[in-house]
């Protein structure tokens, strides 16, 4: 199966999925069972499956054909190629493509000048009148290719502009680019790309990324040691003639490199396999060639041989083009499609079920609880009222004062249950202040001063060390802090669960130790440019500042992450116990309301008794429409999910 179709069944599954959540929300809500905690649960669970995003990095020096790859396996619909491929340089500034529909189709361009101002990548991202725009019409493919041809535009400054920018250092001459006769050095014109388009993949979530050459990957740290860290698979395009070559190496090493689990989404293609297509050598010989060089290749950059694959994108745009299926096997194009829809959707798919699924049984627990709350207080109020069959009217009267007796002592308890939030809400505050902005710029600030200072920078490495050892703390200290406010949380709600017959169960607490995997890889990826082949290229203040605009950009991220599942974990625990207060009120307002009818009719009893009944009938109903609608969301069928939701 290729890629496309791959990534149209999880598209589909996307959907169904969303479908299905929309209509157990609308059942909750037609059966009084939206409560705050479980519309927090729904939303999360929305926002998780609509906003998931599948990143496709392409990586590789000039010239390789890393542009026109992407046109073969993205954009051969089109009938032409959307991004630009010809001889040379094309890709001249990272390039993202994707999909917002809040946002008409087109080109925006950050100017290369930004570079200059003392922001990150995602600041700018936040303030869009700073970027170029330019329409896209999505049904003029030549528009379209016209227009993204921007990408490749360049400028001629001067060196002292090109070192500001990060495109020039003395100390490094081999990283410099040629000096043109007027003394002049051609630098990108724009930093950062993004194109919005309607694309059938891109609409599904799919995120392209095109990178531009070694020079420019290493100018630019907040791509290296953010979005391709970030990218769920990264495609490193070689030449097939040539292999691994010096600076492809570099790439490799530097920015690419991966040991355990990561491993497996890095995906080699041997490019350009036509320029090898000898008509002096046999097939045979020339597929002796290419396994060579697969083989040779899989050992220089420590992968499995399965995951370099040897393909043509030219031959294969063309084929596809042109419906030549005999070109597009010789291609082999469909073998990478391939490679990416099973191993990268197929890990995906399974990372966001296992994520949805944790958060259906959650939602299921929480309105499952709440069914039990009012099953159990029909049984109570079935017990109370049979026995006063046979009872006369003074008992009755007293039932009613007995229960108006009950109402006032438990609104009188307020002070307890409010102290318990007092409590909760202390601890808490010191686990926000632990994950919260000002608490972690302070925690980098030391490394921040050592990035910045002046020339060569001895003890940057041990800067790092320090704080991210301190960050590691921190968070051992935040998983400390959310234990210690479980274990508060699980006694206080045993105590008003024995006092008043409740059933607290304090949510699953926030699980931030996890996170220290995050704050690992983030470490490693900056460690590269604490190498001493970088010393120099840190010693410029600009590149230096932005690697720290890069590494806060980076960290905001994780403590943002955790901040927002601390939240979730929070609001969980509270909304249950204003659920259940507001249920026992509801209660004793049902249960004064029963035997008042009781009181003004003699046959009230009865009949009150049996309504009661077919109200625990309806509720085993709802009990077991509950798991039917959540068994359905794990399962996603095939069929129309409407059927599901036949009341």
């Amino acid at each position: 199966m290729s890629f496309n179709q791959e990534f149209d069944d999880h598209g589909a599954w996307r959907r169904q999925f969303a479908l299905r959540l929309k209509l157990l929300s609308e059942w909750l809500t037609d059966h009084d069972l939206m409560e705050a905690g479980v519309n927090e649960r729904l939303d999360q669970l929305h926002a998780q499956v609509k906003n998931d995003k599948i990143m496709v990095a392409f990586v590789a020096e000039f010239s390789r054909g890393k542009s026109e790859l992407i046109n073969a396996v993205f954009f051969a619909g089109y009938g032409r190629r959307i991004m630009p491929a010809s001889a040379g340089r094309t890709t001249m500034c990272p390039t993202e493509l994707g999909y917002d529909a809040e946002v008409p189709p087109c080109l925006r361009l950050l100017p290369i000048e930004t570079r200059l101002q003392p922001k990150s990548l995602l600041d700018w991202r936040n303030a869009p009148n700073k970027w170029e725009r330019v329409d896209l019409d999505v049904n003029d493919p030549q528009q379209l290719a016209r227009a993204i041809q921007k990408v490749a535009e360049v400028r001629r400054v001067s060196k002292s502009e090109a070192a500001a920018l990060g495109f020039w250092n003395e100390e490094l001459p081999d990283d410099n680019p040629l000096v043109g006769p007027d003394g002049l050095i051609e630098v990108p014109k724009w930093r950062h790309a993004l194109i919005n388009m309607a694309h059938p993949l891109l609409k599904q979530g799919l995120v392209i990324l095109d990178t531009p050459g070694l020079n420019a990957i290493g100018a630019e740290p907040e791509l290296t040691v953010s979005l391709l860290p970030q990218a769920h698979a990264v495609v490193f395009i070689l030449a097939a003639d040539t292999g691994v070559t010096k600076s492809d190496l570099t790439i490799w090493r530097q920015h690419l490199a991966v040991q355990g689990q990561g491993q497996e989404s890095r995906l080699v293609v041997l490019n350009k396999i036509d320029t090898m297509w000898d008509a002096l050598s046999s097939p045979e010989q020339v597929q002796l060639q290419i396994a060579s060089q697969r083989t040779d290749s899989a050992d220089i950059l420590g992968l499995s041989p399965k995951q370099v694959l040897a393909v043509s994108a030219q031959k294969g745009l063309l084929a596809k083009v042109s419906g030549d299926d005999k070109l597009l096997e010789a291609s082999n194009l469909m073998e990478l499609e391939s490679a990416l829809g099973v191993d990268l959707l197929g890990q995906r798919r399974r990372i966001l079920s296992a994520a949805v699924a944790s958060g259906i049984q959650a939602l299921r627990q929480e309105t499952g609880r709440l069914v039990h709350i009012r099953a159990r207080d029909l049984v109570e109020q079935i017990q109370e009222l049979d026995g006063l069959r046979g009872k006369n009217a003074g008992v009755i009267k007293q039932m009613r004062l007995r229960i108006e007796q009950e109402q006032a002592d438990f609104d009188a308890s307020g002070a307890k249950i409010h102290a318990v939030r007092s409590v909760h809400l202390r601890l808490l505050k010191n686990l926000f202040a632990l994950l919260g902005s000002t608490h972690l710029k302070a925690e980098v600030s030391e490394l921040s001063r050592a990035l910045k200072q002046p020339g060569i920078k001895l003890g940057v490495r041990r800067a790092y060390g320090h704080t991210f050892d301190r960050l590691r703390a921190d968070l051992a200290r935040a998983d400390t802090l959310a234990a210690e406010i479980q274990s508060m949380l699980e006694g206080s709600f045993k105590g008003l669960n024995a006092e008043y017959g409740f059933s607290l169960q304090p949510p699953s607490p926030p699980q931030l130790a996890h996170y220290a995997r995050d704050l690992v890889a983030i470490e490693k990826s900056h460690l590269q440019y604490l190498s001493l082949g970088n010393a120099l290229r840190l010693a410029q203040p600009e590149f230096a500042e932005r690697l720290t605009r890069a590494l806060m950009s980076r960290l905001r991220v994780v403590y943002d992450t955790a901040m927002n599942e601390v939240e979730l974990w929070n609001k969980s625990a509270s909304a249950q116990l204003d659920t259940q207060l507001r249920e026992r009120r509801r209660n004793f307002v049902r249960r004064i309301e029963a035997v008042s009818r009781i009181q003004q009719a003699a046959g009230g009893l009865d009949g009150r008794i049996r309504e009661l009944q077919s109200h625990q009938t309806e509720l085993n109903l709802l009990d077991a429409k509950l798991a039917e609608l959540t068994d359905h969301l794990l399962s996603v069928p095939e069929e129309d999910p409407a059927e599901a939701v036949a009341v």
